[in-house]
């Protein structure tokens, strides 16, 4: 943010250039966070969501384990946070994740959502415990700000005397800004993507499959460092139109209509990257919707600059009716752009369906997938682009770099 564009150095940490600075990173998340709990209601944070524990905690579990809701954070007015993780990760944070106190990383276990009943106990002793902590810390009487819960675990804070509001409001404006870090870690992971798009580009040929393509840019995000693809979409020919949002084992053919979204994470911070080709030749209608998506996503672009609103932005972008849809519920997601992060799906949401009435300002370091589709005339095919933005000190910068501006034809004949 410093007037040059933000650097996608590398993965390796060097002693000539100033790269990502982790320590600076964790200690800009973890001071967001604290700042957030001091301007809430709360005595404490009580944090599932895994992308809000990597954040206050800086430590992270994927795969098999991200999401069965047995790791919590729980964050106290002036102290550090306490992280419960699953088994023998609680010795590797001791050993290796030396920025928190050894006794605040612990061993908790809650039952795998509901694999081992409530009725066991596990979330009453977890409770207690945590009741323990409000207890020494003198908040035990302040609102316990929780983010996503299962419902056993919130009956049994009710039970034990808590009080639990909303805490996701807060932590979702904590990260809602990113540091010069933050920046470099996402422009990284699009510069990834830049890479597997040209790979897909050279492979889409007819008697390809979606799902060869998925493969393919699996293989090449692992090979370039990610540390977790959580999707990557593949969609073609009459596929197109409507937008399914998945892949298959449908073979692509002479003059498809393909568009693909690749979403995957690199230290932690996301993608979301949508790009369209024909393939082998394009048609009047695919380059005609390819065209009108494309302007709608320049427009979107224009109005994005600090100090406008969500509201702004979404007045730009076509109505439900102009491309073919009832309403703008059912519409949503084909004409929006949302936040990206830790998460996919952060702040800003900017859409007709919540941000006439609902609007949020643009400020410097928020950054969101812009995403725009149109169908074509055809009836079957349809083009989908998707561009990543930083709002600056004076507008905006693009992370994702693979050529968009016009129709590209893979493999022409």
């Amino acid at each position: 943010m410093n007037g040059r564009p933000i650097g996608a150095p590398g993965h390796m940490g060097v002693d000539y250039e100033e790269r990502v600075d982790f320590d600076r990173l964790r200690n800009y998340r973890v001071a967001r966070a604290k700042a957030a709990l001091e301007a809430s209601e709360c005595g404490a944070f009580l944090l599932f969501d895994f992308y809000n524990i990597r954040y206050t905690t800086q430590t992270w579990i994927g795969g098999a384990l991200g999401d069965k809701m047995i790791r919590y954070c729980l964050l106290v007015r002036d102290r550090e946070p306490v992280l419960w993780d699953f088994g023998s990760a609680v010795r590797h944070h001791k050993l290796y994740s030396k920025w928190l106190p050894e006794e605040n990383w612990r061993a908790g276990f809650l039952g795998f959502r509901g694999a081992v009943p409530p009725s066991s106990g596990l979330m009453r002793d977890a409770v207690r415990e945590i009741k323990g902590l409000l207890e020494d810390a003198g908040v035990a009487n302040a609102p316990v700000g929780v983010d996503i819960v299962e419902p056993p675990f919130l009956f049994e804070m009710a039970a034990q005397g808590l009080t639990v509001v909303d805490a996701q409001q807060h932590m979702l404006d904590a990260r809602v800004i990113k540091s010069q870090d933050e920046l470099m870690l996402l422009n990284q992971a699009a510069a990834m993507v830049d890479g597997v798009y040209q790979d897909i580009v050279e492979a889409l040929k007819p008697g390809v499959r979606e799902n060869e393509i998925v493969a393919l840019a699996n293989k090449r995000l692992y090979e370039l460092g990610s540390d977790q693809v959580e999707a990557v979409n593949a969609i073609s020919g009459e596929r197109c139109n409507p937008h399914p949002h998945n892949f298959t084992d449908r073979i692509i053919r002479p003059g498809d209509q393909a568009f693909f979204d690749i979403i995957h994470s690199y230290n932690g911070y996301r993608t979301c990257y949508y790009r369209t080709f024909a393939v082998g030749s394009a048609t009047v209608a695919q380059r005609d919707a390819y065209t009108q998506a494309r302007d709608w996503m320049d427009r979107a672009i224009a109005a994005i600059r600090p100090g406008a609103g969500t509201d702004d932005v979404a007045r730009v972008l076509p109505r439900a009716d102009e491309f073919g849809f009832d309403d703008e519920l059912s519409a949503f997601g084909l004409q929006f752009a949302h936040g990206l992060g830790l998460g996919l799906h952060e702040r800003p949401i900017i859409s007709r369906l919540n941000s006439l009435d609902n609007p949020i300002e643009l400020r410097p370091g928020m950054v969101f997938a812009m995403e725009t589709y149109c169908p074509a005339s055809d009836g079957i095919s349809a083009a989908r682009i998707e561009e990543e933005v930083v709002v600056t000190e004076t507008g905006t910068e693009i992370l994702t770099r693979f050529p968009a501006q016009e129709l590209m034809v893979a493999n022409a004949y």
